[in-house]
């Protein structure tokens, strides 16, 4: 009830504060984020459709689900194409094939504004995310932290071929880098899942038993699988350092328990504030209406011209878990 209270507030104060443009129709925009499956980029699309602009009716919003296969998401553009779209909002399952849909989108002359994951493109209008690096480092950066720079570790990847998964990996190696008395025992893909994960930790306690010391989880989903089986080995995830990234609900919790870390993404500044800058891309009057942009003082809105917005991360401690809670 506190969360729906406090967005109609800030919807009805932008509202109040910004004229609607003029136009005949609303303005038509997709939104192609590359999987619905998790709890993650169930928040960012959630966090979309609660837009002060959907809301109100000036943007008729469509959500893909690009069910992480970059053949469906390059279909999905080709739809918008042919359906004339005003703007598309892109978060790609991979970082290379997504240039494609992209370069489409370009030349029939709609704007692409990346979110969430990155497209290696030129064209794309803008992006509005987090650096992945510093996430990548800053989660590995705890565990060994915690390990006081000796032990083995595991590395848990996201999707290979997703920015993401580029990113926290580079940023999980410079950490490392400056650990050298770490050894990293197994490194592979659960592809953002649960399920993957917790499979491949139980492969890996089987084949290094009494060996692993921290898992290093490129997002909360994998961390969670990994202390689903470490449970289920009848083992303790305290005593093991164990690192996510997302801030979903259950990494919340299991924060809170003590049985992990986990650094917040977002996904509502990442999701809002992508569609005022693709609404300002179509209609240069279009003044912004989320409050992320109060809500983050160090990335300005700068007239919604810049190329990259950078999402700032939240790390998660005891001291502002419950309150990250209660907004859920």
């Amino acid at each position: 009830m506190r969360k729906e209270i406090m967005l109609g507030l800030s919807t009805a104060l932008a509202v109040a504060a910004t004229p609607v443009a003029a136009q005949d129709e609303p303005f038509k925009v997709g939104a192609a984020p590359y999987g619905l499956q998790a709890e993650f980029m169930q928040i960012w699309t959630e966090a979309m459709e609660e837009h002060p602009a959907v809301l109100s009716g000036e943007v008729d919003l469509t959500v893909f689900d690009g069910r992480y296969d970059a053949l469906v998401q390059q279909d999905q553009f080709e739809t918008m194409i042919t359906q004339q779209y005003d703007a598309i909002i892109f978060a790609p399952i991979d970082i290379e094939a997504g240039a494609t849909a992209v370069q489409a989108a370009y030349d029939a002359g709609i704007p692409v504004v990346g979110s969430n994951t990155r497209v290696n493109s030129d064209l794309l209008h803008s992006y509005v995310g987090s650096d992945d690096v510093k996430s990548g480092y800053m989660e590995a950066e705890i565990v060994l932290n915690e390990l006081g720079c000796e032990g083995n570790v595991v590395i848990i990847e996201g999707p290979i071929g997703q920015s993401a998964q580029i990113s926290r990996l580079k940023g999980n190696m410079e950490a490392l880098s400056e650990c050298p008395d770490v050894q990293v025992l197994e490194q592979q893909t659960a592809n953002w899942s649960r399920a993957e994960a917790q499979t491949l930790m139980e492969n890996w306690l089987t084949a290094h038993p009494g060996e692993i010391d921290g898992v290093i989880g490129q997002n909360d989903e994998m961390a969670l699988g990994a202390i689903e089986a470490i449970k289920a080995a009848g083992l303790d995830p305290q005593d093991f350092a164990i690192a996510g990234i997302d801030g979903i609900t259950d990494a919340l919790y299991a924060v809170k328990a003590g049985d992990m870390a986990s650094i917040l993404q977002d996904a509502r500044a990442q999701a809002q504030g992508a569609l005022d800058v693709a609404l300002k891309a179509v209609d240069p009057s279009y003044e912004p209406q989320s409050d992320i942009w109060e809500q983050y003082p160090q990335m300005p809105w700068n007239n919604g011209e810049d190329k990259l917005y950078n999402v700032p991360w939240t790390p998660v401690t005891p001291e502002n878990v419950d309150s990250l809670l209660e907004m859920r």
